[in-house]
Order: C-alpha cells, then sequence, then structure tokens
C-alpha cells in the first residue's frame, strides 16, 4: 500500500518520474482513510509548483466512436515527437459496474508498453463529482512527474462531460458518421462544450463522413463560440489507418498558441470551481459524521417518509442541531 511508504519517498518518486512511485502516489490520492487524504493533500501540495505546465487534454464521444483506439493512435504519436503522456480515464459507472474503466488500459496494449506513456483509470469516489475531484488530483501528480500532455477520458455520454470540461483546457468530441437522430440531443450538449470534433472512421464511408463534417460545422455556426478568436474544427480521422491524427495535434497546439490567455483564466476558474466542491464534500463527510446526526437522521428519514413533516422542516431541523442549536428531535412530532 501506498501508506506504508514515507512521504519524502512519494515527494521525491513524483519529482523524477518514476511510474511505479507515481502509481503509489495516486493510490495514496483515491484511499478513503482519514491519515490518508490527510498525507495525500501534503503530498499534493509539495508538488504543486511542478505543476500547471502540461497540456489537459479532455476527449469524449458517443459510444462505439473509437475512444480508446484515437487516444491510443494519438498517444503514440505524441510519444513519437518525444513528449510524455499520461491517460486518465474518468468514469461515473465505475462504481456499480466495478470494472468498466479498467477495459481501457487492455485496449491500449501498445501504449501501455510506451515508456513515455502513463494510463491510469479513475478510482470512483461515489458520486461524479468525487471520482472528477481524484482525477484532478492525479493530473497534478502526473503534471509534477513530467508528463507534457495528460488525457482525460470519459466513459460514457452523461455529466462526466461537464466534469472532464472543468478538469481540462481543451475539450475534443469524437462522433461517428451518421450516428442517427436518437443522438443529436447528445451531439448538441457536447458542441456546446467542445473546442473541436473529429469525425473518427472516416476511412470506411468517406462520403458520409464529409457529409456529416460539413453538419456539424453548419452546426456548430449556429452556436455562440466559446472563445471570441476560436471557433470549433470539424476535422476528419480514422485511428485504425493512423489518419487525420497529426492534424487534431496541430489543431491542439493553434488552440494553445491563440488561446493562451484564454487557457489562464479558465484554470483559475477551475481552481474556484474545484475548492467549492471540495468544501462540499468535506461538509458532507462532516455533517453525516457528526455525532448527534448519525444518531437522529434515520429516525428524521423515517418522519419525512411518512409526513410527519415536510423534508425541508427536518433538513433544517438537522442543520441546527449540527451548528449545535438543537440536540433532539422531540420537538419534531
Amino acid at each position: 500500500m501506498a501508506r506504508t511508504l514515507s512521504l519524502e519517498t512519494l515527494q521525491n518518486g513524483v519529482r523524477m518520474g518514476n511510474r511505479r512511485l507515481l502509481a503509489k502516489a495516486i493510490s495514496l490520492v483515491e484511499s478513503t482513510r482519514s491519515e490518508d487524504i490527510r498525507q495525500a493533500q501534503l503530498l499534493i501540495e509539495s508538488v504543486l509548483p511542478q505543476t500547471g505546465r502540461a497540456f489537459r487534454l479532455g476527449i469524449t464521444g458517443v459510444p462505439g466512436a473509437g475512444k480508446s483506439t484515437f487516444i491510443e493512435a494519438l498517444g503514440l504519436y505524441l510519444c513519437s515527437l518525444g513528449l510524455k503522456v499520461a491517460v486518465l480515464a474518468i468514469d461515473p459507472s465505475s462504481e456499480r459496474t466495478g470494472g468498466a474503466i479498467l477495459g481501457d488500459k487492455t485496449r491500449m496494449l501498445l501504449l501501455a508498453r510506451e515508456e513515455n506513456a502513463f494510463i491510469r483509470p479513475s478510482a470512483s469516489g461515489g458520486t461524479l463529482g468525487g471520482t472528477a475531484r481524484k482525477t484532478r488530483e492525479t493530473m497534478l501528480l502526473c503534471e509534477a512527474a513530467g508528463y507534457d500532455v495528460v488525457i482525460v477520458e470519459t466513459v460514457g455520454v452523461g455529466q462526466s462531460e461537464t466534469a472532464v470540461a472543468r478538469l481540462t483546457d481543451f475539450f475534443l468530441a469524437i462522433m461517428l458518421t451518421n450516428a442517427g437522430d436518437e443522438l443529436q440531443g447528445i451531439k448538441r450538449g457536447i458542441m456546446e462544450m467542445c473546442d473541436a470534433i473529429v469525425v473518427n472512421k472516416a476511412d470506411i464511408h468517406r462520403e458520409q463522413s464529409l457529409l456529416t463534417q460539413r453538419r456539424l460545422q453548419a452546426g456548430l455556426h449556429l452556436l455562440t463560440p466559446k472563445y471570441p478568436a476560436w471557433e470549433a474544427p470539424v476535422v476528419l480521422a480514422s485511428a485504425t489507418e493512423n489518419q487525420g491524427i497529426s492534424d487534431v495535434w496541430a489543431i491542439c497546439e493553434q488552440f494553445r498558441q491563440t488561446c493562451a490567455d484564454d487557457i489562464a483564466r479558465l484554470r483559475t476558474e477551475q481552481a474556484g470551481y474545484w475548492m467549492r466542491d471540495a468544501l462540499t464534500a468535506l461538509l458532507h463527510q462532516q455533517f453525516f459524521e457528526h455525532p448527534a446526526i448519525a444518531h437522529h437522521y434515520e429516525d428524521y428519514e423515517e418522519k419525512a417518509r411518512a409526513g410527519i413533516a415536510s423534508p425541508t422542516a427536518l433538513a433544517l431541523h438537522l442543520v441546527q442541531m449540527f451548528r449545535g442549536e438543537h440536540h433532539s428531535s422531540k420537538d419534531i412530532s
């Protein structure tokens, strides 16, 4: 376990880019033990000066779009350029499936063998916010370990897109040719957040891919741009044929240069969001660990279910109890 190693050993290991010790440090961050949480925050604080220099790339896509294949192809290309690449997967369903995110590493066998690549599935924190919070701290450790590009992948489509957009500098959506009308709502939600779109598997139906590209580009024109100086492009690619991969990275590089000020502002906003998110999580934990709350909560929930009092009134009374203003439930009849 990570906690058997000293904090100094983990700090030095992360700074030296030791992948084994980086993995141990991430395990410490993912731990829910109170002592490990304290040690993890000391570790994060100690390496914070070495963070912030990596390019943070978020990637999402509809089911079957070939995200893992695309990420592997992109990762291999970046490694060929001499860059160090970390791939992190964030999966809000991992608490239920117990293994959905673990498949990514087995599907990226070539990238996993690269000396300059590091692949890590995100641990579930019980909620999407908890998962993303752990992913953000893992990202900081990877940056401190010298990784030049950190790719954060969503698994599935849903709330995870919002979480990943709050973690990264550049948000990339991978689409399929003629995916179907049932995905249009999902596409629009993604399109409003994305900085570029890739139509993958374009080698299979070239003409249909070109039509999809034109339609998506027309749809983007109807949306208000995220940044004044950037219009999200739509590019064709085929990860299996290694086509369009260099074009995607060229777009990322162009964005990084064109929108440097926007990225800096975005990161400050993200830091504020994650501080508020962490505060919410800590207050939630402390609330339910409070002796009076632990003693009375089930009774209050039964009263809510039975309609004895309104849920809001019961919740307010529990908050007063937490603050020491009330110590029993006798006055809730």
